[in-house]
């Protein structure tokens, strides 16, 4: 089989109960399929009555094509049985054979079938009596079952992207009295098949916060200078007790191997320093730049003679709830993941100060010019979902469409 692309679709149910990260960790993990793209959806009545069409046309059992239409009309609309807002998160996967390996090998097909070997197995529920009555049905992810559907349904995405998909900061009821403050996280780069993501997704869970807003990122050279600024400003400011004493002791080794022909005095080493000032700060945060981005930097950072090299891949987050930014940031723990306490997200999964995980906005204006930067903010006119989405289905006019 060649590449697919296909989805999976996360449902209100499962994000309610925190079974996001869970999910998350078993598709990475389980899939071998490249994660290539990330959005949250509210889908509109418009979209779901075409969406609840591609699953009519569907060679499927009569009974769970029923049972899918009856969820999707019941749990899915802004106005459900639940009570409960309609924010679902759709993942885009490509890779050979996708379609299938997704919905038979990992989501798991639609039956009343408990062990836990897949995503639904573990995470879905269905009641079903003898007379053939589906009496309760939770599916846990939605996904397609064949190409022609997935084409169709892929369109829907594409077609409803930007109108029902993307920032939900409005779409969560608050205490009139409360004032919600929205974070970014931003899951430092992993690789295919790493379920760190979805294990880290689930620690922060324990907040209570609601997720609002997801994207994944491959971020350029231009973005990773301008997030990490603010740390280049605080390396200059803080130069002399951060680098200078351990770049004096590596001056004063490396010129002594050289039998220089003058005494190396407080003056002189001082002088070196304060020359060395500039590149050190700058040689540290390409250090950080090149990590995020994958890109090799010499010299100074220079956005023109950037090299790409090993590809990366970050997730962003939006989480929104009361006093999210601070509860976030102690939930990540300290910089350097030695000194984190034992319960935080950098003492689990952090390997040292530079690749520590996970990065939050340490403020709300910092939140909102990081969101900016990444293109997580409120005003789009285009996004990544609806532009891979095209390519792929304009490649393959050949399935029939609705």
């Amino acid at each position: 089989m060649g590449k697919e692309l296909t989805y999976a679709l996360i449902t209100p149910y499962s994000l309610l109960k925190s079974r996001t990260g869970g999910i998350i960790s078993r598709i990475l993990s389980l899939s071998d399929l490249d994660l290539v793209g990330a959005r949250m959806y509210t889908p509109g009545d418009e979209f779901l009555d075409e969406y609840c069409k591609t699953i009519e046309k569907q060679e499927i059992k009569p009974l769970w094509k029923k049972a899918l239409i009856e969820y999707v009309n019941d749990k899915l609309r802004k106005s459900n049985k639940l009570g409960i807002s309609n924010r679902t998160m759709f993942l885009l996967f490509e890779g050979d054979d996708a379609i299938n390996v997704l919905q038979n090998k990992v989501i798991g097909p639609i039956s009343d079938h408990l062990k836990g070997d897949t995503i639904r197995g573990t995470y879905g529920d269905c009641i079903k009596f003898d007379d053939g009555i589906v009496e309760y049905f939770e599916p846990a992810v939605l996904t397609s079952t064949d190409p022609t559907t997935n084409i169709n349904q892929l369109d829907l995405f594409a077609k409803y992207a930007l109108s029902d998909g993307g920032v939900l900061e409005n779409v969560i009821s608050f205490d009139k009295n409360e004032k919600p403050e929205t974070s970014l996280v931003i899951f430092k780069p992993f690789e295919k098949q790493d379920p760190r993501p979805g294990n880290i997704v689930d620690m922060i869970s324990r907040t209570g916060f609601f997720m609002v807003g997801i994207k994944l990122i491959n971020m350029s050279v231009k973005q990773a200078e301008e997030i990490y600024k603010p740390v280049k400003d605080m390396f200059t400011d803080k130069f002399d007790e951060k680098f200078k004493p351990n770049l004096i002791e590596k001056l004063k080794t490396a010129l002594n191997k050289q039998d220089v022909p003058f005494e190396l005095n407080d003056d002189i080493m001082q002088k070196l320093v304060d020359q060395l000032k500039e590149p050190t700060v700058t040689g540290e945060f390409n250090k950080i730049v090149r990590y995020m981005t994958g890109h090799e930097l010499s010299g100074f950072v220079d956005t023109e003679k950037a090299k790409e090299g090993k590809k990366t891949i970050c997730f962003a987050l939006l989480y929104q709830g009361i006093n999210a930014i601070s509860t976030i940031r102690e939930l990540l723990g300290a910089t350097d993941p030695k000194k984190a306490d034992h319960s935080s997200i950098r003492r689990f999964y952090g390997e040292d100060i530079l690749r520590n995980a996970v990065h939050a906005s340490d403020s709300i204006e910092n939140a909102e010019r990081e969101r900016k930067i990444i293109g997580l903010w409120k005003d789009e006119k285009t996004c990544d979902i609806k532009e891979i989405i095209e390519r792929y289905t304009n490649s393959n006019v050949e399935y029939s469409k609705i």
